[in-house]
């Protein structure tokens, strides 16, 4: 499906060339709508394919579902497979990020007086579920201390400190949600390896703004939602579980089929009656997402983040609580104005100015979380700088 034609040639691309993207996006109302770190709307095609699948779903449900739409599923698998480089018997398709991330935090074999290291950025969720299994199993949770903004090598050095002899899973976030940060995890997922320590990456938001290979990563476990950077409608995520770890993880939910058979262990259908439309605009946002290239989706966001920062440089005691001086920076950054209540500050912006970003808080840290997405031009930026200088002033 050729959505538009693509000049990958130009450094510096024209905002018309933006423009055209844009307009294949539904209008975003009544809010300019800088969340995108949430949840982040499919392009028109992708919402119209999922429409068209639920009405065709509408009209025979048992047999449009399981015996038309679902027969899709397999070539999804594939296409999914080479965006995230691993084969396609390692994915599992979910609902989102939280469930998948489940699935490997209680379904890794533990014993009592294991060790598992986790961090306190981790997701509250990921956190929980740990510290469930402590609460139940009598694992051992251990948290590993660091800044968001101190060095790759600093942080690297944190976890080495942290593991001890008992350490059995290293749960890592490739990128904060709550300020963008990207953790250095192909070089601690190597460590793990060293060390048999096995890996949970919660790659929620570097799938599809960036690129990123499970190859590459060599993680046991790789999570993320599909209704983020790559557009997919809500309520679709993916699991990829390494070849070497899927016979011996435990399912979140008993499987239909007995025995389960190998990835299928994890997949969707073992929760029951699903919603198959909502996988029907996997495959569309893929085609979407293709036309456009990782890379230089990642560029087009990191653009958008340094665009807006330069332009509130001078707001009196304007704080940035994201690291820029790095490729890895993409959509998502986390700022705070000293003596400003920033909790008010999302409201009025929201409420005063029609600008939606998100109020986070974590640890010491507190602020605005900012996310653009690529149907967003340098003119909703300087829409959003204006509204922000008439807010605090």
């Amino acid at each position: 499906m050729n959505f538009f034609a693509i000049d990958r040639s130009a450094e510096h691309e024209d905002e018309a060339e933006w423009e055209r993207i844009r307009a294949k996006y539904p209008p975003q109302e009544p809010f300019l709508n800088l969340n995108n770190a949430a949840v982040s709307p499919p392009p028109t095609v992708v919402e119209e394919a999922t429409v068209d699948a639920y009405r065709f779903i509408s009209r025979n449900p048992d047999y449009n579902m399981w015996s038309k739409l679902d027969t899709a599923l397999p070539h999804i698998k594939r296409e999914l497979a080479e965006l995230i480089d691993c084969s396609p018997g390692e994915i599992a398709l979910n609902r989102n990020s939280s469930e998948g991330l489940s699935t490997a935090i209680f379904g890794i074999p533990l014993t009592k007086g294991d060790q598992v290291l986790i961090s306190p950025w981790d997701y509250p969720s990921v956190r929980a579920g740990w510290l469930q299994r402590q609460q139940r199993e009598g694992i051992e949770v251990l948290n590993c201390t660091f800044d968001l903004m101190d060095s790759d090598d600093d942080i690297i050095e944190s976890y080495v400190q942290a593991m001890t002899p008992r350490t059995r899973v290293l749960q890592l976030t490739h990128m904060y949600h709550w300020n963008g940060r990207v953790l250095p995890v192909n070089r601690l997922c190597e460590i793990a390896r060293e060390r048999d320590i096995m890996t949970v990456v919660d790659g929620a938001q570097t799938f599809a703004q960036m690129p990123v290979s499970f190859r590459e990563l060599d993680c046991d476990f790789f999570v993320t939602s599909l209704h983020k950077w790559l557009g997919a409608p809500i309520g679709n995520g993916m699991l990829v579980v390494s070849e070497r770890r899927i016979d011996t993880t435990w399912p979140l939910l008993a499987p239909f089929d007995q025995p389960a058979v190998h990835i299928d262990r994890f997949d969707h259908w073992n929760l029951g009656t699903y919603n198959s439309a909502v996988q029907a605009g996997i495959a569309p946002a893929i085609q979407f997402h293709k036309a456009i290239g990782a890379e230089r989706m990642h560029a087009r966001l990191r653009e958008l983040t340094r665009y807006w920062v330069g332009l509130v440089q001078d707001i009196p005691g304007f704080r940035l609580h994201t690291p820029t001086d790095t490729d890895s920076l993409a959509a998502i950054s986390l700022f705070s104005i000293d003596s400003i209540d920033m909790q008010q500050l999302e409201r009025d912006l929201r409420e005063k100015h029609q600008v939606h970003v998100k109020y986070r808080k974590v640890e010491h840290v507190e602020g605005l979380r900012v996310s653009p997405h690529i149907y967003m031009l340098k003119r909703d930026l300087d829409a959003f700088v204006a509204a922000l200088r008439s807010a605090v002033e």
